[in-house]
């Protein structure tokens, strides 16, 4: 991989946070106490996704247990788990009248169900609170275990994410701690135990894959039915993180949407700023619109027999 790339071009430039919702919901975070992804991984577009009333909660902490080489989230051993965090960021999607709220959280491998009883009571309390407001839970992989991925689920979440990040080749280098047949395993489940939440992930460009890498992995991600895909330009956060091999054009990310939708994802949002939770009101809208063509009510599927981790 190179090393060497490092000037940043013209297309990459993005918005100084500002303005009057900005500031409204910095305010509303800083009331409830709530830590949200668009600060604590840096992302680019945070003024202008909080200027628009959206931003993405980040729950179970601030703290990651796992050190992947790409990612700005401070690392270390947890020592804490708010069990009042569900209702404060439930009151704060009420409070911001969303229609579509994303929550994230950090990786805790330290708790038994890595979190899963946490996604589950919030995704509930924002469906009590906000019942015209749709939930997206972009979550960890729970180190495979499918009765937490169960819990999640059965909370009835519009859109389940798991990001994949990269090739297999470069997911070795650059998730310490994650699995690529895993996290293909968690976006295949949903189906398979016949629920509808719509099922989303993304990949970070530029961090030493191939084209024909990409195009493989996307074609992993279609064999497993996964519908929404984000695609994106890797910001190295810092000199200690993981190189930037290369920056994609913006025509590049426009022949790769043309690809993936070709190929069969129900939707598709790549550029060189897009992030997993990037524009995910209007994905959101696609979702409700296309449920509604079909006629599903309920993300929830009839309780059964939860399959065993390695199934």
């Amino acid at each position: 991989m190179s090393t060497h790339v490092t000037h940043r071009p013209e297309w990459l430039k993005a918005r100084l946070p500002s303005g009057d919702n900005y500031r409204e919901l910095l305010g509303i975070m800083r009331t409830q106490t709530l830590h949200t992804v668009c600060e604590e991984a840096r992302c680019p577009n945070i003024g202008e996704c909080w200027e628009r009333g959206t931003a993405t909660f980040l729950v179970l902490g601030n703290v990651c247990t796992r050190n992947c080489s790409y990612c700005a989230i401070v690392h270390g051993l947890p020592t804490e788990l708010d069990r009042e965090e569900p209702e404060r960021v439930a009151r704060a999607v009420q409070a911001m009248g969303l229609r579509h709220a994303v929550i994230t959280s950090v990786n805790r491998d330290d708790l038994a169900d890595g979190g899963a009883e946490i996604y589950a009571a919030l995704i509930r309390r924002i469906h009590d609170l906000t019942p015209e407001c749709t939930v997206e839970v972009l979550i960890p992989d729970f180190k495979g275990d499918a009765p937490a991925l169960r819990t999640v689920l059965e909370a009835a979440p519009e859109i389940l994410a798991h990001n994949i990040e990269s090739v297999p080749r470069v997911f070795k280098v650059v998730r310490h701690g994650g699995n690529y047949e895993r996290t293909l395993a968690l976006l295949r489940r949903p189906k398979e135990w016949g629920y509808t939440s719509f099922t989303k992930t993304g990949i970070i460009l530029g961090m030493g894959e191939t084209w024909d890498e990409l195009l493989g992995t996307m074609d992993d991600l279609r064999t497993v039915d996964c519908d929404i895909l984000t695609l994106g330009q890797y910001l190295r956060p810092g000199p200690d993180y993981h190189p930037i091999d290369r920056y994609y054009t913006p025509n590049e990310f426009a022949e790769l949407k043309r690809i993936g939708l070709e190929k069969g994802f129900k939707y598709v949002e790549s550029g060189p700023l897009v992030r997993s939770s990037y524009r995910a009101d209007i994905q959101a809208a696609e979702v409700r619109a296309f449920r509604a063509r079909i006629g599903w009510a309920s993300a929830a599927s009839p309780s059964g027999t939860v399959p065993s981790a390695t199934a």
